[in-house]
């Protein structure tokens, strides 16, 4: 009874309604549908002869078997989430295991007929692994059948090649055994089929996924170098059609006002400054706001714009009786570490980022830098005076921003001096 139940549940999950029927009449299976655990639990162990594990193997078909389409996208998305929340010093390695886990979970959903569910696991996930497999995910994605994935030449290399991935040792314990406590055994036979993972000393850190992407042997796996090589967006983006707009009927009105305010005749010459700026940001093939997606504009933009073009007209045209004043600064002591840099527009604040995944800022003035206590109640502040009461008492000229978790590779100033923006390997830009 206990293996004609559980062929019950296997024609009730395919769908196979008139067998279905036919098995629980012949059978007379009837009363209350019983779980595939509690049919595990209850199969007879005269049975189950010498092979002990039959009720896991009943399991096994329930979590992975049991027609279910999604198990490939579910198990993946678990894995890829558990991967971003891992430690830093194991991230690489574990990022590098995940392209085949990947690749065999969509050719395998192909393979099974599931075209639909491939389609939609490729358009979900192939962006987490664009940067250095682009090309191959590229082929990969214009399969559509069963028969164009069993005669894709890409699609045969993956399959009948185990693809090499170099973990440390305590990296590829956590991977399995991440597996194993979710029970995600078509992942875990992924890695079993189709991987060749080769383990290193743990006490030399793998520092890049590609250092632990081995690939397969005689293919180039790691695409890094195509993916830099395309063409990027760079110079000054064109200006917006409302910041254009709004600062342009700004200046005229202030033109328009009688001669005998002073603003109206500065307002005239800013207005045929900002005529050149538009003519030479009109000329800008490359630019940024085509590619990247820019916030809405709001009016400081304006403003901010009035203020550029005021202070361009105090510019001096640049020759042998008028050479550029420079402003020169030197960091001592830094081995090396420090990434990036940005000084205000008013020179009065520097900000570095720095290879251990801090931000450091100077006061150029020699100001105090001082910045809140931890304690304090944010509803109590009501008033400058509050906010001054609240401040630290240190009177340092320099400040150091920890947030990240990766090295800094990029920082810029507000042009108001109010805000910092940082950018890390960590994947994540940081408001300061």
């Amino acid at each position: 009874k206990q293996r004609e139940k559980i062929v019950l549940q296997y024609l009730k999950a395919k769908g196979y309604r008139n067998a279905e029927k036919a098995l629980r009449e012949d059978a007379l299976l009837d009363g209350a549908e019983s779980t595939l655990g509690d049919l595990a639990a209850a199969f007879p162990a005269s049975e189950m002869e010498a092979d002990a594990s039959v009720p896991s193997w009943i399991l096994l078909f329930g979590e992975a078997e049991q027609g279910n389409p999604d198990a490939h996208s579910q198990s993946y998305r678990e894995l890829r989430r558990w991967i971003d929340s891992s430690l830093d010093v194991y991230k690489h390695e574990l990022y590098a295991a995940s392209y085949p886990i990947f690749v065999h979970s969509y050719l395998d959903l192909h393979l099974r007929g599931l075209h639909e569910k491939a389609a939609e696991f490729m358009e979900q996930y192939s962006s987490d692994h664009a940067v250095h497999h682009g090309k191959d995910i590229g082929v990969l994605a214009t399969l559509t059948s069963k028969a164009h994935a069993e005669e894709n030449a890409l699609a045969r290399l993956y399959r009948e090649n185990k693809y090499g991935v170099r973990m440390t040792r305590v990296g590829f314990e956590l991977l399995l055994s991440f597996l194993q406590d979710h029970h995600f055994t078509l992942l875990m036979r992924t890695v079993n089929q189709h991987l060749n993972i080769r383990t290193v000393d743990g006490s030399v850190p793998i520092c890049s996924e590609a250092e632990a992407d081995v690939g397969v042997t005689g293919h180039t796996q790691n695409q890094i170098d195509h993916f830099n090589s395309q063409d990027i967006a760079l110079g000054q983006p064109p200006l917006d059609q409302f910041v254009r707009d709004e600062t342009e009927r700004t200046l005229q009105v202030e033109a328009g006002r009688p001669a005998r305010d002073s603003t109206g005749g500065e307002a005239g010459a800013l207005l045929e400054a900002f005529s050149k700026v538009k003519q030479e940001a009109a000329g800008n093939a490359l630019a940024a706001r085509d590619v990247v997606p820019m916030p809405a504009p709001r009016g400081p933009e304006v403003e901010h714009q009035i203020a550029s073009l005021k202070a361009l007209r105090k510019r001096v045209a640049l020759g042998p009786a008028a050479l550029p004043s420079i402003c020169m600064y030197t960091l001592h002591n830094t081995d090396g570490t420090a990434n990036c840099a940005a000084v205000s527009d008013d020179l009065s604040l520097l900000a570095c980022g720095f290879s251990e995944s801090y931000v450091k800022i100077w006061s150029l003035k020699r100001e105090p830098l001082r910045g809140f206590q931890s304690n304090f109640y944010l509803g109590a502040v009501t008033s400058e005076g509050d906010a001054e009461a609240v401040r630290e008492k240190a009177t340092d000229d320099s400040r150091r921003l920890v947030g990240h978790a990766g090295p800094v590779f990029g920082v810029d100033i507000s042009y108001d001096s109010r805000y910092l923006v940082s950018a890390s390997e960590d994947k994540t830009a940081r408001l300061w």
